[in-house]
């Protein structure tokens, strides 16, 4: 903005001044808010006891070539194991 101190009698010299005796303002200390990873919410709920549930995968297509007893033991949601739960927590940290 060349043309701001034209009309005025202050110069860019005062303004800077002025802005160096503006307190800080104060910051808060908090760590930021993480966020959850959108896929994750989408696809695992947590047990009471804190286990992730997950739907079991080879349910969506193909189903004709698999027998009954393959459909049916891999019907709802199933527990994770340990390991792949650990992962799956980093990724939702607030639940």
């Amino acid at each position: 903005m060349p043309g701001r101190f034209l009309n005025s009698e202050e110069t860019p010299h005062d303004v800077l001044k002025q802005l160096e005796e503006r307190q800080p303002l104060k910051k808060e200390t908090e760590m930021p808010k993480l966020k959850t990873k959108s896929g994750a919410k989408k696809r695992f709920k947590f047990t009471a006891t804190g286990k992730v549930k997950a739907g079991v995968a080879g349910k969506r297509h193909r189903l004709i070539s698999h027998n009954s007893k393959y459909i049916r033991q891999n019907r709802g949601t199933s527990v994770m194991a340990d390991a792949d739960a650990k992962k799956i927590k980093s990724y939702m940290p607030y639940a």
